[in-house]
């Protein structure tokens, strides 16, 4: 049997010493083909799963945005009365109410926007980047060796 294995070895070795510079640089190229349409795959599949369960929420999340708006419109004009009242026989009462209410609208939707990019910001696939990265560091030790 050790005879056997030592002879398949060595044909194989002659083998590999036959093939042709184009013929390595082709199977490389598909191997790397390969690779890369896993990859790909790999991120349509979980970006397809994301938007599977967004569709079911999403018309709920726009009816509540709507809702919502209504309200934040109604509640801004509230407290743009409340605000004149202050500058009350001011002849700019509206104007300086509307100009503190908008700027009280900005700095709390820079704060708001500030939070959800914090939130977003590391949402990448996880577990393709987990394989990317483990790939990586099978080529960088296929390299070395």
């Amino acid at each position: 049997m050790k005879l056997s294995g030592k002879v398949v070895a060595m044909h194989l070795r002659m083998e590999n010493q036959e093939r042709s510079l184009g013929e390595i640089v082709t199977e490389i190229k598909r191997e790397v083909k390969e690779f890369l349409n896993t990859r790909l795959e790999m991120v349509r599949v979980e970006i397809h799963e994301a938007v599977r369960a967004g569709r079911i929420g999403l018309p709920l999340f726009v009816l509540a945005l709507g809702l919502i708006a209504i309200a934040s419109f109604m509640f801004t004009l509230a407290l743009v009365a409340l605000v004149a009242s202050a500058f009350a026989g001011s002849p700019y009462a509206w104007f300086f109410a509307f100009a503190i209410v908008g700027i009280l609208w900005t700095v709390a939707g820079a704060i708001a926007a500030f939070f959800a990019y914090n939130e977003f910001r590391g949402r990448f696939p996880k577990r393709t980047m987990e394989v990317l990265k483990a790939d990586k560091l099978w080529l960088q030790s296929e390299i070395r060796s």
